[in-house]
């Protein structure tokens, strides 16, 4: 048994470097929170919703609630691989200020993320945001520990009563003045209201080094109180499925992405809002 584990152990280290190393492609520090957005398969950056103002800063403002939430994603069914998440939304006015702390992998590889972020209405239709982000690394052998400060900057408008746009801009610093490799990544959506139940999202991102993505998700409220979820993505051509559920102050989300090789990705969040 003891033989057994140490190769699982192995194992599961090779394929986390594996995933570490695609950071060139723009990946390891571009995880999202959430489950409502994995639902919808992360097509969110012009949807008012806890988790997805951390995905666009110039949502915040339009989160009129005192809350604090958490996350817990599993990569693949690896527990080693799976990302833990913790924030915090404060209205104020027309702004709204959020921090949050997200920490990916174990003892061996792991990532921590921290940030804090405003997001402002400019004028009834329009806002924006900025986040500060803080991410360290670290790994065994010669990489050992790594820092970065970087930040990332949003813009939301309604353009009519039932179209959303928003436009999302992560990192927008050149690596020629970088003393660590950080990808950039820039995001732009639209969002429909088709009813009063039914909400419908569509975008694409550019990351550096990599192909444009296309993701799109719907959002149907069911019953009261009651919501499911699906979406697309171009990346890994992943599908996605997922519930809702509000209980007063209390909102539970689950979530599922399919990746077409590695299997399955799990979410599950927790909101709590506070009067």
């Amino acid at each position: 048994m003891k033989q057994l584990f140490s190769l699982h152990k192995i194992s599961v280290s090779g394929f986390a470097i594996i995933l570490f190393s695609t950071a060139s492609a723009g990946q390891s520090w571009l995880l999202p929170a959430g489950a409502a957005e994995t639902g919808m398969n992360h097509s969110c950056i012009m949807k008012s919703g806890f988790w997805s103002a951390f995905q666009n800063q110039a949502l915040l403002p339009h989160y009129q609630s005192f809350a604090c939430g958490i996350n817990y994603e599993n990569r693949f069914s690896i527990s080693e691989l799976a990302t833990r998440s913790v924030a915090v939304i404060v209205p104020a006015g027309k702004a709204g200020l959020g921090a949050f702390y997200r920490h990916f992998g174990y003892h061996d590889l792991r990532r921590h993320t921290a940030g804090i972020a405003c997001g402002l209405k400019l004028s009834e239709k329009i806002s924006a945001g900025v986040q500060i982000d803080y991410l360290a690394e670290r790994t065994y052998g010669e990489y050992d520990e790594r820092e970065s400060l970087t930040f990332e900057v949003g813009i939301y408008s309604m353009l009519t009563d039932k179209i959303r746009l928003g436009m999302h801009l992560y990192n927008p610093v050149p690596g020629s003045i970088r003393k660590n490799y950080l990808p950039s990544s820039i995001r732009a959506g639209a969002g429909i209201l088709l009813s009063r139940s039914l909400f419908a999202g569509a975008e694409v991102e550019m990351r550096t080094g990599m192909e444009p993505l296309i993701r799109m998700g719907i959002e149907y409220e069911a019953i009261k109180d009651f919501r499911i979820r699906g979406g697309f993505s171009s990346e890994n051509t992943s599908f996605s499925l997922g519930i809702g559920y509000v209980m007063k102050l209390i909102r539970i989300d689950l979530g599922f992405a399919t990746h077409e090789l590695l299997g399955v990705t799990s979410s599950a969040s927790i909101i709590f809002k506070i009067k």
